[in-house]
């Protein structure tokens, strides 16, 4: 019963995150602007925003006086950078710049198998055949998505780069959600993506600074990149890494099979985009693939609270304040 209530937490909490993730498209968007009206770069934004939720999380960790991560704690939290920090946004608004949020939808359903293929295979957590069939027939989707909507630009059956960067994308975020998940359960979902922000900072305030933009840019922009840095690069990560690691990274990573509905819903307020039946049938298409392997993913099995040895290490006991030992 208490497992129940543990994995609902997780999954309630994992959808609000998905909630707020999935208006990260169309902002980013909104932001970059498109090629006949350039805004923000990407490379602005990427920094920008990693700057922006550093200095929130600075504040934040010296408010609750949050210790240090550990050595073993610091790859985990470096390669969540790299994913969360980095490789997602800077390949996401280079994409944005040339395709639809509703293009990008289709690609972000991806990310739920992603997600769940790397938890099964950094965080061992078990799934059967019929989940990887699910995974390839997905991408066999969104690769038709992208070749049809190709072929009705006049541009030949080709991938377009912007897809490439979308993929990018995906094993990026994917590569974040997962290490950050990993040390959730020792710092806390708040102090995981507080300590990816700041381990950031060295590099994300002297990039926007070099890429502040020289020419004036909209209202509506500026708002967006707020929306962005502290929203989709840290609030929403309060709720998505503690969903994460309550309910299990292969089990709740499938609620992000919303995520292209929100997005391509929200895109229409924000961006003025139509409802194309062609990319909303293939997100239609792209989800029930992920509802399907879902249901081929075996609950994650329940682990042993961990030892002040194996969350710690030996050499750091000593660290630790006698209350604190198990």
């Amino acid at each position: 019963m208490q497992r129940m209530k543990k994995e609902t937490r997780g999954l309630l909490l994992g959808v609000l995150g998905v909630a707020v993730f999935a208006v990260t498209l169309p902002m980013t968007r909104l932001a970059t602007g498109s090629t006949q009206d350039p805004q923000l770069s990407a490379w602005f934004i990427t920094f920008a925003r990693a700057a922006l939720a550093g200095c929130l999380s600075l504040a934040f960790l010296g408010v609750t006086r949050s210790p240090r991560p550990l050595p073993a704690q610091r790859k985990p939290l470096f390669l969540a950078m790299l994913g969360n920090a980095v490789g997602f946004p800077l390949c996401l608004g280079l994409a944005l710049r040339h395709v639809s949020s509703g293009h990008a939808a289709v690609f972000t359903a991806l990310l739920p198998l992603a997600t769940a293929a790397l938890a099964a295979a950094v965080l061992h957590q078990r799934a059967r055949l019929g989940f990887w069939v699910c995974a390839g027939l997905g991408a066999v989707l969104v690769m038709a998505f992208s070749l049809l909507r190709a072929a009705q630009q006049a541009q030949g059956f080709s991938l377009e780069w912007a897809d490439l960067l979308l993929l990018g994308a995906i094993l990026f975020a994917a590569l974040g959600y997962v290490y950050g998940a990993q040390v959730t359960p020792q710092l806390g979902a708040e102090r995981v993506i507080c300590w990816v922000c700041v381990m950031a900072l060295p590099f994300s305030v002297p990039g926007a600074l070099l890429n502040w933009p020289t020419t004036p840019i909209h209202t509506a922009s500026w708002l967006a990149l707020c929306y962005v840095g502290v929203f989709s690069m840290w609030a929403g990560f309060f709720a998505w890494y503690r969903g994460l690691a309550l309910g299990g990274a292969l089990r709740v990573s499938q609620v992000q099979l919303l995520q292209p509905f929100f997005s391509i819903l929200a895109a229409v307020p924000l961006l003025g985009e139509a409802l194309d039946p062609v990319t909303l049938g293939f997100a239609l298409a792209v989800v029930a693939v992920v509802f399907l392997g879902k249901r081929f993913a075996s609950n994650p099995a329940v682990a042993a609270p961990p030892t002040a040895a194996a969350t710690y290490g030996d050499d750091n006991l000593q660290h630790i304040k006698p209350n604190e030992r198990s």
